[in-house]
């Protein structure tokens, strides 16, 4: 019986903390000036966009806690460590952006059968630094988004934001020139219709990490063929591959070995194969002879 173990497990979601914290720093910096800009005005439109940032600062605040905790090393009692809080504050920030979503759309149909009277040049110079800051977020974010679950969900909030921002200058821009009051209330309904579909595959992505599905396009029946096509594999079962976290792929299963075959060689094609061809380097592999029965007497 022989095992084989890939190399250190690393989060993709540790790699990029230091741009997730500037980014929770400016978000949390403008939703206060948003928020007294709003009160100061009397705007509606700006009370609720700070809204909108405050659920933004929550969200990359989950987000950051869950990259920390999630460095915290393994013990007796937690074998994986805490990887598993960066995909559990991906799905809480899916059902937060699913609520935002919905109360945006809400604010937009009260406000078609009673429009606010929202100032226009003073709205515009506050979505202008929105738009910066948002802008600013959004590039620190775009890296670690393809990499990590968590950083998309992240992600996913500042880009909601930068949309806010953009459609609030529009809505502002025509308030201003045209004093058409209903370009508030069709902007923010075209914002939530924007965040619905995204938060809806992020939390997909979530539950299907969390259920331990294989990663998405992995074939298992696949893998399981082209294992047993290795030199000196007779067969293979009890066969599992699923995501621990974001970037971390795991593997484990029993190859059955032919008599007379090197264990460390055979071991040795087995995790290549997973590591080149399919990008599992976390790989737990139990070699049998190809005579052993197992028992069925529970464990």
């Amino acid at each position: 019986m022989g095992q084989g173990h890939g190399h250190g497990i690393a989060t993709s979601g540790g790699r990029h903390r230091r741009p997730l914290l500037i980014a929770f720093g400016l978000t949390a910096g403008y939703m206060v000036v948003e928020l007294v800009a709003g009160l100061v005005l009397g705007s509606l439109a700006l009370l609720s966009d700070a809204a909108h940032m405050g659920t933004d600062v929550l969200g990359l605040g989950m987000a950051l806690a869950a990259i920390t905790l999630a460095s915290r090393p393994a013990t007796s009692q937690r074998t994986y460590g805490t990887y598993r809080l960066e995909v559990l504050a991906a799905l809480a920030n899916g059902l937060l952006l699913f609520g935002v979503a919905g109360y945006v759309l809400y604010e937009a149909v009260q406000r078609f059968s009673d429009p606010p009277d929202v100032p226009g040049v003073p709205l515009l110079v506050v979505a202008v630094i929105g738009m910066v800051v948002n802008l600013i977020s959004f590039r620190l974010l775009a890296a670690g988004s393809k990499e990590s679950i968590n950083l998309r969900g992240a992600y996913l909030e500042v880009l909601g934001d930068l949309l806010g921002s953009a459609g609030v200058i529009v809505a502002a821009i025509v308030i201003y020139t045209t004093g058409w009051p209903y370009a508030d209330p069709i902007v923010g309904a075209a914002i939530g219709l924007f965040i619905l579909p995204r938060t809806w595959t992020l939390t997909a992505q979530a539950l299907r990490i969390l259920m331990q599905v294989a990663p998405p396009g992995m074939d298992v029946d696949e893998v399981r063929r082209r294992i047993i096509e290795l030199p000196d594999v007779v067969d293979v079962h009890d066969l599992h591959v699923w995501t621990l976290t974001s970037g971390l792929e795991n593997a484990t299963g029993h190859v059955v070995v032919a008599d007379g075959a090197d264990y460390h060689d055979v071991l040795d094609r087995v995790l290549a194969l997973l590591a080149d061809d399919y990008g599992i380097t976390h790989v737990t592999v139990q070699c049998e002879p190809a005579h052993h029965e197992e028992s069925d007497t529970p464990i």
